[in-house]
């Protein structure tokens, strides 16, 4: 993993140092921000930006440390909902068994490209929506971040839906992710991202989704054999990530404070997107030169995995209830 960590900050714009005002040695407020994101990559960079704005705008008042590479994401988001942790940053995905109706959000083809994801995400109305659900578990919602479109990798050639039928694929343990699978015929494995490598390593799984990005940080590439490494380009799932704070560690801080980390400047969400967007055909040159056939579908070839998943997001929004109604109509609102 190291050398995947290295690779790819030699990638990202971490020459510029993000420092903020001079800490005081006992600041009056601390704040701990859990995530799996790794040291060197646009993630960790876009929360050191973070750090350095909140620490610079408190005055030096407020101390963040930021927490990365450490255990997986439910259960820091789950820390971060009863507060012993103050925030998390990680994926909606990771957010979604804590905030249900989330899982929306994540439904195959829900954003048929990046401008569309970033007008529904930006606008007013979908953000308060996200804001209500997450309050009601305990949450507060900071910034948008970016894992970016999940696609496949597998063991096997994907060239048509039939292609997976029975195939075993580690889900993100996510009811969308999970029903995402099941559409297709494929037999998902609910797996936590720490054990996905030595699951994909030891056969558990054929193969796994995510982003190009990610299965380079987390060395996940490395566990299909050579020989047997294939990547059908699907896009099937824009992966936003957010930072959230534990509604019961704000409600603590005074008005000055909780301004502060509630108006974020828009540019940092923007420049977190940048970043992770522009290195995607990078990692796809050198993931063939590690060995993976990639096939980037036709349209003709695509349209028949979006008209197996059509009934997904409807069915997943149901099946979260009104507030999971609710938040698919507002994004799709903005198209």
């Amino acid at each position: 993993m190291r050398n995947s960590v290295f690779f790819i900050g030699a990638f990202v714009a971490l020459s510029l140092a993000v420092v903020g005002p001079a800490i005081a040695e006992d600041p009056e407020f601390l704040m701990e921000v859990g995530t799996v994101a790794p040291g060197g990559s646009p993630w960790a960079e876009q929360l050191q930006r973070f750090k350095a704005e909140v620490q610079e705008k408190s005055g030096g008042r407020m101390k963040v440390k930021l927490r990365l590479g450490r255990g997986n994401e439910r259960s820091l988001a789950r820390r971060v909902q009863m507060g012993s942790m103050q925030a998390f940053a990680g994926s909606v995905g990771g957010m979604s068994s804590i905030v249900r109706e989330v899982n929306v959000i994540e439904a195959p083809y829900v954003f048929e490209t990046f401008a569309i994801a970033d007008k529904a995400l930006d606008n007013p109305a979908v953000i308060a929506q996200v804001k209500k659900v997450l309050a009601r578990r305990g949450l507060i919602f900071g910034i948008w971040a970016e894992n970016g479109y999940r696609s496949y990798f597998s063991s096997q050639k994907i060239r048509k839906p039939s292609d997976m039928k029975g195939v075993r694929f580690r889900s993100q343990e996510s009811m969308v992710h999970v029903e995402t699978y099941e559409a297709f015929g494929a037999t998902p494995v609910p797996i936590d991202n720490g054990n996905t490598l030595m699951s994909v390593q030891t056969g558990v799984v054929d193969g796994f989704d995510n982003t190009p990005l990610f299965a380079m940080a987390a060395s996940w590439y490395q566990g299909l054999k050579k020989g047997e490494r294939h990547i059908f380009l699907s896009r099937h799932c824009y992966q936003p990530a957010l930072l959230v704070y534990s509604k019961k560690w704000f409600e603590t801080l005074p008005k000055d404070i909780q301004k502060i980390l509630t108006t974020m400047p828009h540019d940092l969400t923007i420049w977190g997107r940048e970043q992770v967007r522009k290195i995607e055909p990078v990692l796809l040159k050198n993931l063939k030169r590690y060995g993976y056939e990639i096939h980037d579908p036709t349209p003709e070839e695509l349209a028949l995995f979006k008209a197996a998943q059509k009934d997904v997001p409807d069915r997943v929004a149901k099946e979260m209830g009104p507030e999971g109604v609710a938040l698919l109509k507002a994004i799709r609102k903005t198209f």
